[in-house]
């Protein structure tokens, strides 16, 4: 296949893997079915899954063969967001539907997941052992006193344990929540003391780059400021005993035991989620176990195209909201690979050599890990044989037009992008993967089924082809049904619902194009706004980043005082480079010339490195604060950012400026 000119897409599925997609094969069941256009490819079954929700739903319970152990009343017995109500009277369970595969006798002793740790040493754990595992776990927990809804805690990197716990808590109507090792207490206890956990399962440490970590310490911390814990389990990932007080992971998990699934309401909660917190504590966002159980089977066996021949490698963390996508991999019969160390250890190729040796078909990773690939100049499709994959996702932040160009040289011509964008909040994606449709350079392919995502101007009309806010105007399954401790809801409506009533903002601008796909600009909290003229900041970095000496870079925009706009851009260098003022004017020209003169900066700085939240992203708005005078302490929660000694650097800053 031919580079893409700018009218011609980058990759377009054969008409073979277009009539072998899940998708595909939906869509002439729900037709026969349910009345779903027949004709008129994705456009038309996506226009049909918003214009009757409720029908599109009914189609993906019954296509999954979602097991409700009592029927429902009604697929949305309430549609007003917040606040919609999903097949009120039906009870089920999600742990249930992702231990289906173990009953089949021809796929119980081949691997659930395989697991590899930074010496690249892999372990399949089978279907089989992974239900046993979850059943003695499960009735443990029951002997321990946990009833549906106490919240089960987990304090644990990507290893096959954090699964069984997770999946066990389910099985009981128990609560799940996490965080990765790598938190420190503070951060840890502001998410975990406002869930109150009844269990804790921790590690003893972890590796990470090649070293230990001990974390005994800080799980100590953690049992002194958790009050309503009842038990804590301790997995010896450093070889460790259990200290004193704690149970043994392996005496909880021995016993051959058949699953027990409680069997709860469609909205009963599966796990609490947590936002960055760089502004004040973390958000804690309660999905249901049938909201997810939807959305996710929908998500991975739809638009992500899984099946029980495929192996799913989602670069992630227990505290990141992929990791949890990842698992519901188990709901379509595929094996997960879960990853446990640095995505450049022992180089920036590991990824890649993960993806080699599992047989990955679907790779997930970050837009950062792929530009930073393209930085050090690897080869992944000569260096490694990515044969078996068929897909290269990415989240975290938009792609770049670069990253995409990247991939199709670099890994395979015939490879399927998806860049896809959504959130923690719904766990889930609002724009993204289809099988069956073409990839345009720097665009999401489209909106993902049942959501109807639209571009809006601040009077809340819709746009095409102009950049806008992203809404969804109608309910989702896996929205939260509510933030914990907040019994009023008016944190959460203030949260997504303030500016359209009604409406989910999600505050990211987008732009749909007149074909239909979706382009993410960045967050719209942060945008750029310079003589009238917006620009998202993600537009910026991409610009900027293009060039080689640039390793990351974070603009910020002032509104001061006086009714000016002050518009530093801040630039971590690469080794080797220097900020003179040949470089200054690449930067410029570069903005000027692809984006806008408007938003050429009115400064370039040096910085030591760009601070980011504790799943990766690039802070903002803290440090938007703290160049409008607020202090540190205001501007931040300080358990959220990822090293807040590089903060010091922007709060002298603005004193300097003020001076």
């Amino acid at each position: 296949m031919t580079a893409a000119t700018p009218d011609a897409p980058l990759w377009q599925p054969s008409p073979e893997r277009i009539e072998a997609a899940a998708v595909t094969r939906f869509q002439s069941w729900a037709a026969s079915r349910f009345g779903a256009p027949a004709e008129g490819g994705y456009a038309a079954l996506h226009r049909w899954s918003v214009d009757e929700l409720d029908t599109f739903w009914q189609a993906v319970a019954e296509w999954f063969d979602i097991r409700f152990s009592t029927p429902y009343e009604s697929v949305l017995g309430d549609r007003t967001m917040p606040g919609a109500a999903w097949f009120p009277g039906a009870t089920l369970n999600y742990a249930e539907h992702a231990l289906r595969t173990a009953e089949d006798p021809a796929r119980a002793d081949t691997p659930a997941f395989l697991y590899v740790d930074e010496t690249h040493t892999q372990v399949p754990i089978s279907w089989a052992d992974l239900r046993r595992q979850v059943g003695a776990l499960a009735a443990e927990l029951r002997a321990l006193g946990v009833t549906p809804g106490d919240r089960v805690s987990g304090y644990l990197p990507n290893i096959p344990q954090a699964v069984v716990a997770f999946l066990a808590t389910a099985a009981v109507g128990g609560v799940w929540t996490s965080c990765a090792p790598d938190f420190g207490a503070r951060s840890v206890l502001d998410r975990f003391q406002q869930i109150e956990p009844v269990v804790l399962f921790t590690v003893d440490g972890y590796r990470y780059g090649g070293k230990e970590h001990d974390r005994t310490e800080t799980v100590a911390e953690l049992r002194r400021e958790l009050p309503t814990l009842r038990a804590v389990v301790h997995i010896p990932l450093l070889g460790t005993d259990a200290p004193e007080g704690a149970l043994a992971w392996a005496a909880l998990t021995s016993a051959d035991t058949e699953p027990v699934f409680e069997q709860v309401p469609f909205g009963h909660p599966l796990w609490v989620l947590y936002s960055s917190g760089t502004t004040g504590l973390p958000k804690a966002i309660v999905q249901s176990q049938g909201g997810i159980l939807l959305e996710h089977f929908k998500q991975l066996g739809l638009h992500c195209d899984l099946g029980p021949e495929d192996r799913f490698f989602w670069y992630t963390s227990t505290g990141w909201m992929m990791w949890n996508f990842l698992v519901s991999g188990l709901l379509t019969g595929t094996t997960v690979v879960l990853y446990d160390g640095s995505p450049g250890y022992p180089d920036v190729s590991a990824q890649w050599r993960i993806a080699e040796q599992t047989g990955a078909t679907l790779y997930g990773t970050s837009a950062a890990y792929v530009m930073a690939c393209r930085k050090a100049g690897i080869h992944p499709g000569r260096d490694f044989d990515l044969s078996r994959v068929q897909c290269v996702a990415t989240t975290g932040s938009p792609l770049p037009p670069d990253g995409f160009r990247w991939l199709h040289d670099e890994v395979a011509e015939d490879l399927w992008i998806a860049s896809v964008s959504g959130g923690t909040d719904v766990c889930s994606c609002f724009a993204g993967a289809v099988p069956t449709l073409p990839v345009h350079i720097g665009e999401l392919q489209a909106p993902c089924l049942g959501t109807d995502l639209q571009s809006w101007d601040p009077s809340g009309k819709p746009l095409t082809g102009e950049v806008g806010e992203l809404v969804v105007t109608n309910p989702l399954p896996s929205m939260p049904i509510r933030f914990w401790n907040d019994p009023d809801g008016s944190r959460y409506h203030d949260s997504y619902f303030d500016m359209y009533p009604g409406v989910w903002r999600h505050g990211d601008w987008v732009t749909i194009t007149d074909h239909g796909s979706v382009i993410i600009h960045g967050r719209s909290d942060s945008t750029l706004n310079r003589q009238g003229v917006r620009m998202g900041s993600a537009d910026i970095y991409e610009a900027v980043e293009r060039l080689p000496e640039i390793r990351e870079s974070l603009v910020i925009g002032i509104e001061e005082p006086d009714g000016g706009y002050w518009m530093p851009l801040f630039v971590h260098l690469t080794e080797g480079a220097t900020l003179d003022d040949d470089l200054r004017g690449a930067i410029k020209a570069t903005i000027r010339e692809n984006l806008s003169p408007r938003h050429v900066p009115d400064e370039i700085i040096e910085v030591p490195a760009i601070p980011h939240t504790l799943t990766g992203k690039r802070i903002e708005v803290p440090v938007k604060r703290l160049l409008q005078g607020t202090e540190l302490a205001k501007a931040v929660n300080p358990g959220s950012v990822d090293n807040l000694d590089l903060l010091h650097f922007y709060a002298e800053l603005a004193a300097n400026r003020r001076r």
